[in-house]
């Protein structure tokens, strides 16, 4: 269905090729899954297929890509619409109506079908993708997650032949990415549809690939095979992957079940130790720990020798260890900064938006140095929450105060020393054509030293210039450009909406390792987040909300363990027990 022969995509000034020699064919009726560290050109390979790439973004093109024996070099992305479906990692960028039933039936009426067609597909794809009751919202009104499947159902409508899809999962809570994944099988499996999707989060789409792509550097040709085949040699697997080789399985298992099915004896092993799971900074009646105790215990690593995401592509130890000097340096809050007790506080919250009631209730108190997860499906408040702590957003009901401030009565000048809000999308923070201007506009709205927030980004984005353009950086470099800018302020309150959309397993080890050693200075980190993992890896506590109210609240390994929806990929394998992290289980196995 698709055919690539000897395709390189050059962009300019770039001296080499994004992605060179790929050779390969992806079969009609697939589900094949493009996997690769962040940066080798996924997203570049993906635009061949439909066409915008070199059409809509530039660069120059050789090779030749076929899709049902169109040349996508000759025939330009509108001549390809009636044979590929596309969404792209924004979906923002994909809307072209207001409303969620006039965009799911705007690509049929660009093809000309007759309405009573169009009217069932509508239907059709309503009851799919769990949109039923969104079919009258506005688009703008909707949260990421409904947003993003809004965008997949636009371009399900038509019955393409292909489907092209970057990172579909990314914005979705677990559920609503499973009903994803299982239209996607159905397609596959009872229409023939040919599905050809890039995805950082492997631990959710792996198990469902017939196929896998690797790209395994910039530049270097693809190696393409059965998934069981690939994760042995891919740098980038997820966690029930990494179990594997660390317990010895041959085969690897690429789901749960198949885990569960021989972790019989690793759970044996582990019967006799008591996982260890990372301290808030004032759990014991408001006693801070010592440097020594805050490093080694929230960091979650004594030896120095785990990597700190539990996946075995992070950066060795020296180099970790002079990357965490590096940011306790520039994360230590001042010796005259006085410490409360607590730094936000939310008491029977509420907030009305329109005729959605998005929050109900809420109570939260969050210590210094406590790091919390608010997890929840897709539209249950969580955005709406962090909007509320940061001034964006004033509350129909209840109080909240940050810093002893109330945020939307506070001048932003002034707030911004409180609290600091990375939203979903990092570019809504830059508008800068630099990086340095960038940095000294940061400096000037938070009143500090010029350099400070360089200093940062150096830390963070170690090689990147100055001169280069904020729209020219990758996913996780925005994000962690849009870090920088938010922390020169130095709040005490950091707040994290979808922290690690776009982002690999090393560039979110290396999110982890800042958030950490800033949880380690006594910031208190609030993150909004569909990731399991990375609320395993790093959080105290686990809020989760459902209709705008607060469900549970808890220790983390207390609150996941027994969630099938939030439970991460190790807690799956060794339940009951309360492993957590693939480190986790290596620190006791060592």
């Amino acid at each position: 269905m698709i055919r690539f022969e000897n395709v390189s995509v050059t962009y300019d000034p770039a001296p080499e090729p994004t992605v060179r020699g790929v050779e390969l064919t992806v079969p009609e009726g697939e589900l094949v899954l493009l996997v690769g560290p962040s940066g080798v050109g996924k997203s570049t390979l993906l635009g061949t297929v439909s066409g915008l790439v070199p059409h809509f973004t530039g660069g120059t093109l050789r090779g030749r890509v076929t899709v049902d024996g169109r040349d996508t070099r000759t025939h330009k992305p509108r001549e390809l619409a009636d044979l590929v479906g596309t969404v792209g990692q924004d979906p923002l960028a994909h809307f072209v109506t207001d409303t969620v039933e006039d965009e799911l039936a705007y690509g049929m009426e660009s093809l000309g079908l007759a309405p009573a067609v169009m009217r069932r597909r509508v239907e059709e794809t309503l009851d799919l993708l769990g949109l039923a009751e969104l079919r009258d919202r506005p688009i703008a009104t909707l949260s990421g997650g409904q947003q993003q499947r809004v965008a997949i159902g636009s371009v399900l409508t038509p019955h393409p032949k292909v489907l092209v899809l970057d990172e579909p999962t990314s914005a979705l809570d677990p559920a609503a990415a499973e009903d994803v994944l299982s239209v996607l099988q159905r397609l596959v499996h009872d229409l023939g549809t040919t599905v050809l999707l890039a995805e950082h989060r492997l631990e959710r789409v792996v198990q469902y690939a017939d196929q896998v792509i690797l790209l395994p550097a910039p530049g270097a040709p693809p190696l393409m095979g059965t998934p069981a085949d690939i994760m042995r040699i891919s740098p980038v697997h997820p966690p029930v992957v990494a179990l594997g080789h660390l317990a010895g399985w041959d085969p690897l298992p690429l789901s749960v079940r198949d885990a569960r099915r021989r972790a019989a004896p690793l759970r044996d092993r582990l019967a006799a130790h008591t996982p260890r799971h990372p301290r808030a900074a004032r759990t014991d009646g408001g006693r801070t720990p010592t440097a020594k105790e805050s490093r080694a215990e929230r960091l979650g690593d004594t030896d120095g020798t785990h990597s700190p995401a539990g996946h075995p592509h992070a950066p060795e130890a020296e180099p970790r260890a002079a990357f965490r000097r590096t940011l306790a340096a520039l994360f230590r809050r001042s010796p005259d900064t006085p410490g409360a007790p607590t730094v936000t506080t939310a008491s029977a919250l509420g907030v009305r938006r329109g005729r959605v009631e998005a929050l109900r209730r809420v109570d939260l108190t969050v210590a210094p140095g406590e790091t919390i997860a608010l997890m929840g499906r897709n539209g249950a408040g969580k955005s709406t929450l962090l909007g509320t702590l940061v001034g964006m957003i004033e509350p129909t009901t209840g109080s909240v105060t940050v810093g002893g401030r109330t945020p939307h009565r506070t001048p932003p000048r002034e707030l911004v020393r409180e609290v600091g809000l990375v939203p979903q999308e990092p570019r809504d923070l830059l508008y800068a054509d630099t990086v340095a201007a960038e940095c000294a506009a940061a400096d000037q709205d938070a009143g500090a030293a010029p350099g400070s927030c360089r200093a940062l980004v150096s830390a963070l984005l170690p090689g990147v210039a100055d001169d280069t353009h904020p729209r020219d950086l990758s996913e996780g470099q925005r994000l962690a450009l849009a870090l920088a800018i938010v922390l020169t302020g130095r709040p005490p309150l950091l707040l994290l909406d979808e922290p690690t959309r776009g982002l690999d397993y090393a560039a979110k080890a290396r999110l982890v390792e800042v958030l950490r050693a800033l949880a380690a200075e006594g910031h208190a980190i609030v993150l909004a987040t569909h990731d399991v993992e990375l609320a395993a890896e790093l959080a105290h506590r686990v809020v989760i909300l459902a209709g705008g109210e607060v469900v549970a609240d808890g220790p983390t390994a207390e609150v996941v363990v027994s969630s099938p929806a939030f439970a991460p990929q190790v807690a799956k394998v060794l339940a009951p027990q309360h492993w957590l992290t693939v480190p986790q289980v290596r620190e006791a196995l060592s």
